[in-house]
C-alpha cells in the first residue's frame, strides 16, 4: 500500500470552499482505499489531506483522471501553499485490509 499524508493551507476565508472542491468525485479513484479530508481545529486556514492507495502507481494514475484535473485547476486559486507532504507505507486499520 502507499499512503499520503498532507497540510494544504487555503487562501483566508477559502478553506471550506477549497474542502468542497477537494471532496468532488473522490469515489472515482481506481485504487483509492481511503481519502480524508480534515479542517485543523487550531489553525482556519489549514486542512489535513490523508489518502490510502492500493499502490503509487494508482495514485499517480488518479492525478490524470479529468474529474481530479478538474478540481486542481478549480481549486488552485484558492490554496495559498502546502506546509508539509509525508510519504507513508500503510499497513492496516479500519477499513483499510493489511
Amino acid at each position: 500500500m502507499f499512503g499520503l499524508i498532507g497540510k494544504m493551507r487555503a487562501r483566508p476565508g477559502e478553506r471550506d470552499a477549497l474542502i468542497a472542491i477537494l471532496l468532488e468525485g473522490t469515489e472515482a479513484m481506481p485504487g483509492c482505499l481511503s481519502y480524508v479530508v480534515a479542517k485543523d481545529p487550531a489553525d482556519a486556514d489549514a486542512i489535513w489531506i490523508t489518502e490510502v492507495w492500493d499502490g503509487a502507481a494508482s495514485h499517480k494514475a488518479s492525478l490524470s483522471l479529468p474529474a481530479v484535473q478538474a478540481a486542481i485547476a478549480q481549486a488552485r486559486p484558492m490554496i495559498a501553499g502546502f506546509d508539509s507532504h509525508v510519504e507513508t507505507e500503510p499497513v492496516g486499520g479500519v477499513g483499510i485490509s493489511g
